[in-house]
């Protein structure tokens, strides 16, 4: 019988097409597990130890919500610890499970004092199933960019939580002069490939009924200088040869310079996907 509606869609082949690039191939780091070492070591070597990014808290105010103190948190892909460390304060017990070794090891200098926090080293999508045991909660955010078997990634979710799933990702719009960019200057822009939506339908496919929160954010892009605030807010323009004196007018609404530096402050989102496993 052929399939309608919502359900005619291959949501996994949607999701795995994303992970393309814009020339149709997938990039060396979604498949090369070198290279997101590599990444992972070089972006934590740059980072102030226990340094998260800002707006992260407000996402962890959303997540709080959702757990409870006496509660087990199994986090995946913790990154440099935007979630981990407000999360080893917050719960009972805490499991980390990332792919990277660098990220791991990093974690665990920063909270040795922690007896709770547990780390395990594997990708997601492929534990095995006595790997790691339930956990009252597993929460990931902006953790699946890699994972291309996304419904078994959804299905470790579903199944080692006891009392409740959360997924965490950040969302648009996008920075508002690459809109500008498009419609006046008819430019070619990297506009996201894959988002929240996904999961939803990801879910649904697999008769899960989930939440959806949105909450509102705000982010401050700051440079030391004009020409780094150009190179940096020009880096999603797929047209060649555009014109720069296009980018600057399109950028100027938006930018504030205070003694010497730029700021570009922009408003974007997070989707909390959250629901009570089958």
């Amino acid at each position: 019988m052929t399939r309608k509606g919502p359900l005619a869609i291959n949501y996994e082949a949607l999701w795995q097409e994303g992970m393309k690039d814009w020339h149709g191939k997938m990039p060396e780091r979604m498949v090369d597990d070198s290279l997101e070492e590599q990444f992972w070591s070089q972006s934590i070597a740059r980072k102030k130890v226990g340094q998260t990014d800002p707006y992260a808290a407000r996402i962890f105010e959303a997540i709080r919500e959702k757990i409870e103190p006496q509660h087990s948190v199994l986090e995946i892909g913790p990154g440099w610890g935007n979630y981990t460390f407000p999360l080893a304060d917050y719960a009972e017990k805490l499991t980390c499970v990332d792919s990277s070794e660098s990220v791991l090891a990093y974690l665990e200098s920063c909270l040795s004092d922690q007896q709770h926090v547990g780390y395990v080293h594997a990708k997601w999508e492929e534990l095995g199933k006595n790997s790691v045991e339930a956990h009252d909660v597993v929460v990931g955010v902006n953790c699946f960019y890699r994972m291309f078997h996304i419904k078994e990634a959804l299905r470790h979710m579903n199944r080692l939580a006891k009392k409740r799933a959360i997924i965490g990702m950040t969302t648009g719009p996008i920075q508002p002069h690459y809109e500008v960019l498009h419609a006046q200057y008819g430019y070619d822009i990297k506009f996201p490939r894959r988002d929240y939506i996904e999961f939803l339908n990801l879910l649904y496919e697999m008769d899960i009924y989930a939440e959806c929160e949105i909450v509102k954010l705000k982010r401050t892009y700051e440079y030391d200088s004009y020409e780094q605030l150009l190179k940096t807010q020009s880096s999603k323009i797929l047209t060649e040869g555009y014109q720069r004196a296009h980018v600057e007018q399109a950028l100027a609404p938006f930018i504030e310079e205070v003694d010497g530096r730029y700021f570009y402050r922009h408003d974007f989102h997070a989707a909390l996907i959250s629901w009570e496993p089958k």
